[in-house]
């Protein structure tokens, strides 16, 4: 498939940019004070975030609003410590600190939020497909431990996706962008407030060929919010999102294909026309009572999906999942040190009615498997700071977990099965502001991770000539994470440096199934991971800024009886991403650089290495006037073939189809206007 540039958004940029500019001195007051109160907001949201003994970090829409954001990875590209690599469409390799290394599809070990409400199911598996960037007014990254005050107790933390409000984005916004592999994307957007309550709605559509055989999607999204002021000091705010989305699977390829014909897709994937299609309701409520000196938030969210996957077999699922939250947050003090007190819960139960054909052709065929899967997860969670001096505050807390996971097959009762997980997890942290410029912050952490059903539930083997049950007994991954670090600005810098190690027992790999190893997916011994999580910006001039990331990571097995002290997989070692942004916010223009100086291992027996790469892309954009911009976003411009992830195996041979493709050359642009 050739890149070709989309013809058909000439026509709508060329209505957007003549679109009239308003003269009304009242309309231009009311745009700037749209501007300064978004970032008003992200820059409380930072402010606060701040505050906590570690890794975090808020990305603002500024970030990605010029560039083709179809996924967290473009969203998060510059985002400290977040191994985001692209597979196809919005599924991506999504990792903090090494989480879910062994997990070839979707996510494991790093728990998605949206408006502070978990997006993960039950079991605490998660895709990406339902959010959309387009619609989000910042992002906040809280890496291992540091998601403790959301409740998170997974090794990766937790990414909290914020939507607008009324109040935030007040009036219209409209969208549009595409390019190459005839991809085209649109949004429109209002909001409005009064005194006693305020309401956004935001219609998302996108489609494309995608850049390889077999990868066109086409999806429509719609998220709505309503705020009520109930009171002076309570307000209610109700949440929707509808997602209908159809996605095309290219699949990996092996090596040589990967790095010699990129665009394409296996011959069986598209016989069996491969797919992930997902149609979804998700309501919630979150209501908050001001209390003077602290405040009590609670409420409840649901969430309808139906699954039908046509992949080796069609999986066909129907899945409810809901829960309540509830939170408690107060600032007071004990003899006039500073005090801090949050405390919470959140609970989440789910079923899910599985349903597995054999696929023909992509449509169902005999019926193989037929299960009903039962979760629940609570997660109770308390957190205390306190100020003895001025410039240092002390932090302690800890997250309960409850977990319970139950399968019941109707077609082979031998594979039914349940498990029940209950653990605790403190943390200890302090951070010192020598002055209002500068942090420093160190912290220890326990993690742990429930398993999952595809990770419970695995397919039946041979042992001694037994099929033993599928029900496997998986113990939790338990972690002792420790970090320091440093961030904020000074002159011409502003920082944010991590160094972490967390040493890791019943990590969730792959090995070869022994007497003593009963499942493919298994609880690995001791595993550690440590690195770095850098993200540097100079302001080197007015019209010149430097925008950088670097990650460090060793990761490695520890006296493994199968695999010594072998690297673990998937991530490279050392990874760098720089924009140079050169102009002003009314024009600019921005090479942008990813280097990979020696690829990563593709399995756990480390006999296999993928080449290293560099790719080089461009960004552009300018304000024609106030609220209409035009932007560019070509990417790989030198058509680097490379890959950029792998599902790992345990030992890799040159035909292990394992290996996904880096994105190709392409080109889009568009256009936003807000009025």
């Amino acid at each position: 498939m050739s890149s070709r540039c989309c013809a058909p958004i000439g026509a709508p940029l060329l209505l957007l940019a003549a679109f009239p500019a308003h003269a009304d001195d009242r309309e231009d007051q009311n745009r700037d004070t749209i501007v300064v109160t978004g970032q008003r907001l992200a820059d409380e949201a930072e402010a606060a975030l701040q505050r906590t003994p570690g890794g975090v970090d808020v990305v603002a829409a500024e970030a990605f609003e010029n560039t083709l954001a179809v996924s967290l990875r473009d969203a998060l590209a510059f985002s400290p410590g977040v191994y985001a690599q692209p597979r196809y469409g919005q599924e991506i390799r999504l990792s903090v600190r090494g989480s879910g290394i062994s997990r070839g599809f979707h996510i494991r070990g790093l728990m998605l939020f949206q408006d502070g409400v978990p997006l993960n199911l039950a079991d605490n598996s998660g895709d990406f497909q339902e959010l959309d960037p387009q619609v989000f007014e910042r992002i906040d990254v809280l890496r291992g431990g540091n998601a403790l005050r959301l409740g998170g107790s997974t090794l990766g933390g937790a990414i909290d996706a914020i939507t607008p409000t009324g109040r935030s984005a007040p009036g219209i916004e409209a969208r549009i962008d595409g390019g190459s592999f005839d991809t085209l994307r649109g949004k429109v957007a209002a909001g409005f407030a009064t005194a006693r309550g305020d309401a956004y709605l935001a219609l998302t559509q996108d489609s494309s060929d995608g850049d390889r055989e077999h990868a066109t999607r086409r999806s429509t999204r719609l998220n709505a919010n309503v705020g009520i002021r109930l009171t002076d000091t309570i307000e209610t705010r109700f949440y929707g999102t509808i997602s209908d989305i159809d996605q095309d699977l290219p699949g990996t390829l092996n090596r040589t294909q990967a790095l010699t014909d990129p665009g394409q897709a296996l011959p069986v994937l598209i016989l069996g026309d491969q797919a992930r299609d997902v149609n979804s309701i998700r309501l919630q409520n979150r209501t908050t009572i001001d209390l003077g000196r602290g405040t009590l938030s609670g409420g409840v969210f649901a969430n309808a999906k139906q699954l039908y996957h046509p992949i080796f077999q069609v999986l066909d699922q129907k899945s409810f999942d809901y829960g309540a939250f509830v939170r408690f947050d107060l600032a007071s003090e004990i003899g006039g040190m500073p005090l801090d007190l949050a405390i919470g819960s959140t609970a989440r139960l789910g079923s899910v009615n599985a349903r597995q054909y054999i696929n023909i052709g992509g449509k169902r065929g005999a019926l193989t498997a037929r299960s009903r899967q039962q979760a629940q997860t609570i997660d109770s969670y308390g957190e205390l700071r306190v100020q003895p001096l001025p410039a240092l505050s002390l932090i302690a807390g800890g997250v309960h977990s409850h977990g319970r996971r139950e399968v019941t097959n109707f077609l082979n009762g031998a594979r039914s099965g349940e498990a029940s997980f209950d653990a605790f997890s403190p943390k200890l942290g302090l951070l010192y502001e020598p002055n209002a410029s500068i942090q420093f912050f160190a912290n220890a952490s326990r993690s742990i991770e429930l398993p999952g059903f595809s990770d419970l539930n695995q397919t039946p083997f041979a042992s001694g000539g037994v099929i033993a049950p599928g029900f496997v007994d998986l113990d939790l991954q338990r972690a002792w994470t420790f970090e320091a670090g440093t961030r904020d600005s000074a002159g011409i810098a502003k920082w944010d440096v991590t160094f972490y190690r967390a040493d890791i027992r019943g990590e969730l790999l792959q090995f070869n199934q022994a007497p003593d190893i009963p499942a493919a997916t298994f609880n690995a011994d001791r595993t550690r991971h440590q690195g770095i999580e850098a993200g540097i910006d100079l302001d080197l001039a007015r019209w010149l800024r430097l925008r950088q990331v670097y990650q460090y990571s060793d990761f490695s097995f520890r006296g493994d009886a199968q695999f010594g002290e072998n690297r673990l997989p998937v991530v490279p070692e050392h990874l760098y991403r720089a924009e140079l942004t050169l102009g002003t916010e009314r024009a600019s223009i921005a090479p942008v650089v990813e280097w990979v100086p020696r690829g990563a291992f593709a399995d756990y027996a480390n006999t296999m290495r993928v080449p290293s790469y560099t790719l080089l892309s461009l960004r552009a954009q300018t304000t024609l006037r106030d609220g209409l911009t035009l932007f560019l976003d070509a990417r790989n411009l030198t058509g680097e073939r490379a890959i950029g992830d792998i599902s790992a195996v345990v030992a890799a041979t040159p035909a292990s189809v394992i290996y996904y493709p880096v994105e190709r050359r392409a080109v889009y642009g568009g256009a936003r206007v807000r009025f």
